[in-house]
């Protein structure tokens, strides 16, 4: 067996948690491999593939870490700090060749770098019902 995401979390038991945040429902090992799921097929339906780098700018919490482990298992991802500057998100988004970027705030300055650079930006919403590190990302395909 190969040491990849999807390998690595079907040794969690269905039922056990995976990713817990303060006053939510914990996203189960079950719930985590269906979210990756879900994330790969709307990735692809958004045409962003394998190969292809999505940056991530999104604040600590579940939706980061659930957001990495998504994105991590169906292409590159590379999260950035949301502190940066919009001079450093223009650095790092041209450096990284990012095909996306995923945000939670529009106020970003990483969406300012990155229309700049042509870069698709998707937005990531969740729910408070939802388990903690549930999302859905809305963009353009590209």
């Amino acid at each position: 067996m190969s040491d990849t995401i999807p390998n690595l979390l079907s040794r969690g038991h269905n039922s056990a948690p995976s990713i817990g945040a303060p006053e939510c429902r914990p996203m189960t090992y079950d719930g985590l491999r269906s979210h990756i799921a879900q994330t790969l097929k709307t990735l692809r339906n958004l045409g962003i593939g394998r190969n292809d780098r999505v940056a991530i700018v999104l604040h600590n919490g579940p939706e980061m870490a659930s957001a990495f482990v998504s994105v991590a298992s169906s292409a590159t991802t590379a999260p950035l700090n949301p502190a940066y500057r919009d001079e450093e998100f223009e650095f790092y988004l041209s450096d990284l060749n990012a095909k996306a970027l995923i945000v939670a705030d529009d106020d970003s300055p990483a969406v300012a770098a990155a229309n700049r650079l042509g870069i698709n930006v998707l937005q990531l919403s969740c729910s408070a019902k939802d388990t903690a590190g549930s999302f859905e990302l809305v963009g353009d395909a590209v």
